[in-house]
């Protein structure tokens, strides 16, 4: 693996509106395309996407909008459905946002006639992260600056509600550990609940502030990454609450923090969104320095592709992909 400090994208993908958000499908959908959306100031786009990396046919990235789904406000979280399906008759596409008008919105489309909306009310302040239950994707968690993380039904019914000490900033549900939800707050806590009992049951301390985004690795569920201040920090579960491993990263603060979906070991961060530009980092355990340096214009959002060890950032009207090694 060579050291590579270049800024310069591997693709970049232009789009309709600014990108807030981006998020790849972590499911598989059926087809050898992956599925991507974006959030905008006002819509949603869905799209599928295929990179050279996997298919020799390909030049470069191959991006097709599947649909725009009209949001009437900013976009600010997305989260994937299990049951989305590129292959079934007619197809189905299902996601859940996240908006700055403090309602979460449930979107199902078969990307003809069928395009339906169900709005969730309950949140009384701004709502940070939002996942699905993964195995049957049956219920979505959320949490928000109301110090709440809450669990739903599809029809907008809460399942489960906890209390927070402080604003809840990432939600996390892991496929092996279907029945536990990962929580982590501003202040620097990270709890996991059972969602049977509705009982926290592991704590885990970052001892600094504020802790703005925090991930579960899909190939390893000891392990757990997060940002707080300037460092990017990480757990394992079993040997202790308090970070086995934590670097100063990000000059000012760091933002966002993704594990890779195919190596327990890489993991992205990226800085606040400063006057131009966004930092993104790609780290490796295994090495002090991080592996690939990228800059991208106002960036916003983060997401690793399912199966590549490739990751987007979104900016103005564009999309940013970095392909970086194992």
């Amino acid at each position: 693996m060579k050291q590579d400090s270049t800024t310069n994208t591997t693709y970049t993908v232009n789009c309709e509106d600014y990108v807030h958000v981006v998020k790849f499908s972590p499911f598989d959908s059926g087809n050898a395309c992956s599925l991507i959306a974006y959030g905008g100031n006002n819509c949603v786009v869905v799209a599928t996407c295929r990179f050279q990396e996997e298919d020799a046919e390909v030049e470069g990235v191959e991006f097709k909008t599947l649909r725009t789904f009209h949001h009437g406000i900013r976009v600010d979280a997305i989260a994937w459905s299990p049951e989305t399906r590129l292959d079934a008759l007619p197809p189905q596409i299902r996601f859940c946002t996240a908006a700055s008008d403090r309602k979460i919105r449930l979107f199902t489309s078969d990307l003809q006639d069928r395009n339906e909306f169900q709005t969730f009310d309950g949140h009384s302040d701004y709502i940070n992260d939002l996942a699905f239950a993964p195995k049957d994707g049956q219920e979505i968690a959320s949490v928000s600056d109301d110090h709440t993380c809450r669990v739903w039904d599809l029809e907008g019914n809460e399942k489960a509600h906890f209390v927070l000490r402080s604003p809840g900033m990432s939600v996390c549900w892991h496929p092996e550990e279907a029945f536990k939800l990962m929580v982590a707050e501003k202040n620097g806590t990270i709890r996991f609940y059972d969602l049977i009992t509705q009982q926290a049951i592991i704590s885990l301390e970052c001892e600094q502030m504020p802790l703005m985004s925090a991930d579960w690795c899909l190939k390893n569920t000891l392990k757990i990454g997060a940002v707080a201040g300037s460092d990017w920090l990480i757990w394992d579960i079993a040997r202790s609450s308090y970070p086995q491993d934590k670097r100063p990263v990000h000059v000012d603060r760091a933002r966002l923090f993704r594990w890779s979906r195919v190596n327990e070991n890489l993991f992205a961060t990226t800085g606040y969104p400063g006057k131009t530009s966004s930092q993104l980092l790609v780290h490796h355990l295994g090495h002090p320095q991080p592996i690939l340096t990228g800059t991208a214009a106002v960036g916003s959002g983060l997401t690793w592709h399912r199966t590549l060890p490739l990751c987007a950032v979104g900016g103005d009207h564009k999309i940013f992909f970095w392909v970086t090694e194992m």
